[in-house]
C-alpha cells in the first residue's frame, strides 16, 4: 500500500528545506526526499560542496556551505517535516493524487508514496571538465560561481582565469576584476558567443585578456591551493601555462529535470517552466522552486525565496482542493 502525503518535496537544497519550513509551520506535514547522492550530490545539494558561504543572510562571519545545509534540514525537522534519504526516479502525474515510486521500486506497477501537492526542487549542477588536478583544488582555487566565491581571500588581488565564451562567461570575468589583479578569459573558439554588447565590454575592460582558440589542459600547485593553469592553442597545438589562483568555470549548468522530462513543460535549456511571478508548473499541483527553474540568478537566497513561493503556492492549492 503507498504511504500518502498531502505535499512532497523532492530536493534538500536552500529551495527544498525552505519551502518544508514554511509547509510544516502551516502544519501540512510535508514529506521530503532529499536524495542518496542525487544529481551527483550528497543530500543539501550543491552548497555541500562549497567552503565558506558569505552572501547568505545572517552569518556576519560566513558559513560553511555544508553547516548551512545542516542547519536548515534540522529547522525543516522541528518544525515536522519528515524526511527520508532516498531518492524518486519515477513520477507519474497524469491524476491525481501524484503516483511516486522510490529507487529500487521503478518497475513495479504500485507506487511507493503518493502525494497531494508535489513541489520539484532538484536543483541544477555547473558544467565541468574535469581537468587533471581539479579534484585537488575544487574549492582550493577552482569553482563555478564567481559571484559565490568571488571575494574570498585567496582571489584577491590575484591573477584568475575563467573558461567560456558566453554571456555567463563575460558576466563572471567582468564582476571578477573587483577582486582580481587580472582576468584571464579562455575561449575555445575565435570568437565570443556572448552578446555584442557584453562582448564590447569585455574586450575593452583593462583588467581583462581574452585568450581565443585556448583550451585548459591542467591545474596544478602546492597541494594544498591553485597556483596555474596549463593551456593549448586549438589551432596550432602550442601548449603554454598561466599563473593563476583561481578558475572559474562558465559554461554552463544541466538542470536535474530527467524525473520530469516529458511531464511538466520545460524550456529549450532544459529547466522548468513556471508562470511567471509563481512557482506554478503547467500541472495543476506541481510546483518547481530553486535552481532548477532559475537558470539567471542560481544563488542560495533566491533559491530559498523560490522555496517559500513554492510552499505558499501549494499550500493555497491544497486549500483550494480541500474546499471543492
Amino acid at each position: 500500500m503507498p504511504q500518502h502525503h498531502k505535499v512532497t518535496i523532492i530536493g534538500s537544497g536552500p529551495a527544498g528545506h525552505t519551502a518544508a519550513i514554511y509547509l510544516a509551520r502551516a502544519n501540512l506535514e510535508p514529506f521530503m526526499f532529499e536524495g542518496m547522492i542525487a544529481n551527483g550530490f550528497a543530500p543539501g545539494g550543491q552548497l555541500t560542496t562549497t567552503t565558506d558561504v558569505e552572501n547568505f543572510p545572517g552569518f556576519p562571519e560566513g558559513v560553511m556551505g555544508g553547516e548551512l545545509m545542516e542547519k536548515m534540514r534540522e529547522q525543516s525537522v522541528r518544525f515536522g517535516t519528515t524526511i527520508e534519504t532516498e531518492t524518486i526516479t519515477r513520477l507519474d502525474c497524469s491524476s491525481r493524487p501524484f503516483k511516486l515510486w522510490r529507487e529500487g521500486s521503478e518497475s513495479k506497477d504500485e507506487p511507493t508514496d503518493t502525494t497531494d501537492a508535489l513541489i520539484i526542487a532538484t536543483g541544477a549542477s555547473a558544467k565541468r571538465m574535469h581537468l587533471p588536478g581539479e579534484d585537488v583544488y575544487w574549492q582550493n582555487g577552482i569553482s563555478a560561481c564567481a559571484v559565490c566565491d568571488g571575494a574570498v581571500p585567496i582571489f584577491r588581488n590575484k591573477p584568475l582565469v575563467v573558461i567560456g565564451g558566453g554571456d555567463s562567461a563575460a558576466e563572471e570575468a567582468i564582476y571578477l576584476t573587483k577582486y582580481a589583479s587580472h582576468v584571464h578569459v579562455l575561449v575555445r573558439r575565435d570568437k565570443l558567443r556572448a552578446s555584442k554588447v557584453m562582448a564590447d565590454r569585455l574586450l575593452k575592460h583593462s583588467k581583462v585578456t581574452v585568450h581565443f582558440n585556448k583550451i585548459p589542459t591542467e591545474t596544478s600547485g602546492d597541494g594544498s591551493l591553485l597556483q596555474a593553469v596549463s593551456t593549448k592553442d586549438t589551432v596550432t597545438g602550442e601548449e603554454g601555462k598561466i599563473d593563476a589562483n583561481g578558475l572559474f568555470y562558465a559554461i554552463g549548468h544541466v538542470p536535474a529535470t530527467a524525473l520530469v522530462k516529458g511531464l511538466v513543460d520545460l524550456d529549450t535549456d532544459g529547466y522548468i517552466k513556471t508562470i511567471p511571478g509563481s512557482s506554478e508548473t503547467n500541472i495543476p499541483g506541481l510546483f518547481a522552486a530553486g535552481d532548477v527553474q532559475d537558470k539567471r540568478y542560481r544563488q542560495a537566497v533566491t533559491s530559498a525565496g523560490s522555496g517559500c513561493m513554492a510552499a505558499l503556492d501549494a499550500e493555497r492549492f491544497l486549500s483550494e482542493l480541500e474546499s471543492e
